[in-house]
Formats: structure tokens, sequence, C-alpha cells
């Protein structure tokens, strides 16, 4: 069955990926209207995401805001699957890295570097800071159910040189570059909601104590890596700015904790600043105090 919905879904998928922009944006507006209008998708979940979040807006403010979201959460997932076929030219002219300088200084370090960034704005076009990196790259990912579509975007990111690895392989892949002396940049997204059952730190995030996955710090303590913030923002339709910030170079030095609740102040600024651009979709607040 998991075979045959691909089937169904890929020639669909692959003719999306082939529109220029004006069309998939045309696109983009009607699976707006079904997901939000008829469908309803997850609708709850985000009226209860925001209304915890951003108790201080009215109703009022608060649906122009998840109206913004679901449009810029179709984009993003249109823009996703043109990733198949967008040329190297195109995703640099629309996902520009503003301070790139930054990350080459920190690579002349000789160390590893650990990136942390969020489901904010367009996080699958960071893929293309491999363009710009001459480290091995790595996105520590959730493995999709289907196999076939987890294949297929192991095949989209592989155009970017970046390699796919799950949460359960970071530490393996981590522990065996180190020893064979290679020098990797790894990605992670660490802004989603780890079980509350043996969460090692509790913080508050958006006004809410919640549990939070603190793997790239102390992995970055570890090993030793650098530890940068990737802070991306929408620019409009299809165009994004990135910059860089360095959390720690020495992130041994730091006392536990503290470069995780950095980067969570730095997330709700933007959070702050653009509400609408955040994956309001997922139980980020599932579990809380």
């Amino acid at each position: 069955m998991q075979y045959l919905i691909y089937l169904l879904a890929y020639p669909l998928i692959w003719g999306i990926s082939m529109l220029p922009f004006p069309l998939l944006y045309l696109v983009s507006d009607l699976v707006y209207f079904v997901t939000y209008r008829i469908i309803g998708y997850r609708k709850k979940t985000v009226r209860d995401n925001l209304a915890l979040a951003l108790p201080n807006l009215s109703d009022k403010e608060r649906l122009i805001i998840e109206k913004k979201f679901y449009h810029h959460m179709c984009d993003m997932f249109l823009e996703m699957i043109k990733t198949m076929n967008i040329s190297k030219e195109e995703i640099c002219k629309r996902f520009v890295f503003k301070n790139i300088e930054v990350y080459k200084e920190v690579e002349k370090q000789g160390k590893s570097i650990a990136i942390i960034c969020s489901h904010y704005a367009s996080y699958e076009w960071i893929i293309s800071m491999n363009y710009y990196s001459d480290f091995v790259a790595y996105g520590i990912y959730k493995q999709l159910r289907n196999p076939y579509f987890d294949k297929l975007v192991h095949k989209i990111r592989s155009r970017f040189n970046a390699k796919l690895i799950t949460t359960k392989q970071t530490v393996p892949t981590i522990i065996n570059n180190n020893k064979n002396h290679v020098l990797a940049l790894y990605g992670f997204a660490s802004d989603q909601s780890p079980k509350a059952k043996g969460a090692v730190h509790w913080s508050k995030f958006m006004g809410v104590e919640v549990p939070v996955h603190v793997g790239a710090e102390m992995l970055s303590k570890r090993y030793d890596m650098n530890l940068l913030y990737l802070n991306t923002k929408k620019v409009k339709r299809g165009h994004y700015e990135a910059t860089l910030e360095i959390l720690s170079d020495h992130p041994k030095d730091v006392p536990n904790f503290d470069l995780t609740n950095q980067y969570l102040k730095l997330l709700e600024k933007q959070i702050y600043e653009a509400p609408e651009y955040y994956l309001w979709t997922h139980k980020r607040w599932k579990y809380k105090r």
C-alpha cells in the first residue's frame, strides 16, 4: 500500500516541481483554500498554540496570524517540492546568507561545527548552505514512515551534497567522524518537543515551561564543536535571508543549558517579530508545567 501511494503521488509531485514560481504560488493558493477552508488541517492545534504563546493579542489579531501562517505553510510545502528540480543559481538567489563570512571564519578553526536552527520561515532551503561549506554536511531529521518517500527526501537532499541521518544515527556518526578526523557540519532543528519523561532540561519558551532538546549543546560540549545559531527571515514570497551568530566557540566553558536557553531566547525574538512564519501545527506545548 505504501508503494502504491508513492506511485500515485510521485507524478503529481514531479509535475509541481517543474512549475515556474508564479504558477507554483497559484497552486499554493489553491492548496491553502483546501487545507485551511475545507479540511481545516490541525486548526485547533494552531489556535491553541497561538492562544498559549501569544495571550496578549486579541482573538482577531491571532486570527490574522493564523491565516498568514497557513498561507506560508502551503508556500513552504510547495517550495520543498520545488527543491527536486530547482537550480543552484535559483535557490541561492532565493535563500541568501547575509554573513556567510562568519561561518567561513569558524571553519578555519579546524573543528567540526553544529548549527542550531528551528522550524521557522524556510527550514528546507537551509540545505543550500552546503554550497558554501568545505565540511561534510549532515542534516538530522525524523525518518518518514513511508520508506519510498523517505528515499525520495534523501535523493532530493543529495543534490545539495547533504547527508541525512536520524537522531539515533547522530552520535555514532559524530564518533566515527571524530575517529577518522573528518571535519563535519551538523544541522540541528531543536525546537520540537521531547517527551516529558526523562527530559534533562525544562525551560521557559514563549512564557511556558516546557521540556527542551539539548542535544546540540551537549554534543558540542562533548566533541568540542563550534556552536552557531541560524536565523532565517522571510523577505517576501519565495525569498529568504539567513544570518549566522556564534553562540560559542568553546562550549565546554559555558555552564550546562546556558547555550540552549540562549537559543530559545533568540528563537522567541524571531517569533515575536513575525509569528506567522513559525510552524504552529507542531504540538510544541504538548508537555508543560
